[in-house]
């Protein structure tokens, strides 16, 4: 049988895609824009017919229908290992966080949730008959597909053919396909602000020509990617390819090699990842440490939300509350250790204006009550603000608090420098 054939014998109506989730199965949704967000609201419309149906997935970008009420509970049952827009959610109770590092994302999804079914959005086939997970589903899909029973897929003629390792699906591979088209979300980047230009020239002074960069989301990091059109000879080994590393790429300063699990930014991103140069992998090879320190002068950058005085750094919760997850943070940590010449790098800002007005600052003698350390200080090399680059390599405990001190805002460094006389971390 041809593929088309094939192809057309598989093709179903999208309520009938979603009947092919059963009570009891638990099921794997492709995350960020590879997810069918109609496949899935019409599994949530078959929930009075469903028990115990547990749905994984994480850095939600649509509002699912089984998110946005109690009732679905023990019904369809949802997790997140990487929370994104769920956190809106939180209040109905059906969002189970959970919090893993993105190289061992496969192995929690096999050995502890134990996943049979796989539902992700495809590219629609090659002439070959390949599908494409496109550049969100790359994260996780390939790998996943390899175990689960039932592979339920939603074509859509947006989403972008990628190319890499494990980046596609055979129609015959799979158990049903619908189709229903639709927009993936983008993300254009925000306005930088002068301090987030600030912190990205002390951190560009840290970076050789040559070097292999890691970046992860948001306006630090995005400022620190527009900043290196001045280097030579990048390579790119980082989980997420952002909108800077597509302007870095093009304009000739990345010439190496580009390997990446995902891709997340604008239109333009979108449209242009389809390069066979930019090498998309599942997380579990991309985070993978080992894999990491095999780049020479790798520099991994990720941002932060606060640090207590000794370089513990808190990248996922405001107390108890979960705002995201660890992500691969620590996987780039660590593979930077192994790497020869590498280096890691935190950066913040010094302070945080809250809703009242008032200013605190990130930098603080302890964490608050249940603040998760995301990355352990013994990992962190360097931590910086808009003041400067705290270097905390093997270094000792005061000397990490005073370096500490001398990157916060100045308006807290005397008391800061007091309540760590106090707590005995400094000499008085």
């Amino acid at each position: 049988m041809s593929w088309q054939k094939e192809y057309q014998s598989k093709l179903v109506s999208l309520e009938e895609a979603a009947g092919y989730i059963e009570s009891g199965d638990t099921a794997f949704l492709s995350p960020m824009h590879g997810a069918p967000f109609q496949l899935a609201n019409a599994i949530a419309e078959r929930s009075d017919e469903l028990m115990d149906v547990d749905i994984l997935s994480g850095v939600e970008l649509y509002p699912f229908k089984f998110l946005q009420s109690s009732d679905y509970l023990g019904k369809i049952n949802y997790h997140s290992l990487f929370t994104g827009g769920a956190r809106a959610y939180y209040k109905y109770g059906n969002v189970n966080c959970n919090s893993v590092n993105l190289s061992q994302f496969t192995n929690s999804v096999r050995d502890v949730y134990h996943v049979n079914t796989l539902i992700a959005e495809v590219s629609p086939p090659d002439e070959n008959g390949y599908m494409s997970w496109g550049p969100g589903g790359t994260t996780t899909n390939g790998d996943i597909a390899e175990f689960a029973k039932k592979i339920i897929v939603q074509v859509n003629k947006h989403q972008p053919m990628v190319y890499g390792v494990k980046t596609l699906i055979h129609v015959s591979q799979v158990t049903c396909i619908c189709e229903e088209d639709h927009e993936i979300v983008s993300m254009p980047d925000d306005v930088l602000s002068e301090q987030d230009k600030i912190i990205a020239k002390y951190i560009l002074e840290e970076i050789p020509d040559g070097a292999t960069i890691q970046l992860g989301l948001g306006n630090l990091t995005n400022a620190v990617g527009y900043g290196l059109m001045s280097k030579k000879n990048l390579s790119i080994h980082s989980e997420v390819f952002t909108n800077s590393m597509l302007k870095l790429y093009k304009a000739g300063v990345v010439n190496g090699n580009i390997s990446c699990s995902f891709a997340l930014g604008s239109k333009e991103l979108h449209a242009s990842i389809t390069d066979e140069r930019i090498q998309f992998m599942p997380l579990s090879i991309v985070n993978s440490p080992a894999n990491v320190a095999k780049n020479p002068n790798m520099v991994a950058i990720n941002a932060c939300m606060m640090t207590d005085l000794t370089g513990q750094v808190c990248s996922e919760s405001i107390g108890h509350y979960l705002y995201s997850s660890t992500g691969g943070q620590l996987d780039f940590v660590s593979g930077s250790w192994l790497a020869e010449g590498g280096i890691n790098i935190m950066c913040l800002n010094s302070v945080n204006q809250k809703k009242d007005g008032t200013i605190v600052s990130n930098i603080m003698l302890n964490l608050p009550p249940g603040a998760a350390v995301t990355t352990p200080r013994s990992m962190v090399m360097n931590i910086v603000t808009e003041y400067g680059i705290a270097r905390l390599k093997n270094r000792s405990i005061r000397e990490r608090v005073s370096a500490m001190i001398s990157i916060a805002h100045p308006d807290f460094r005397e008391e800061l420098r007091k309540d760590a006389v106090k707590a005995g971390l400094l000499p008085e």
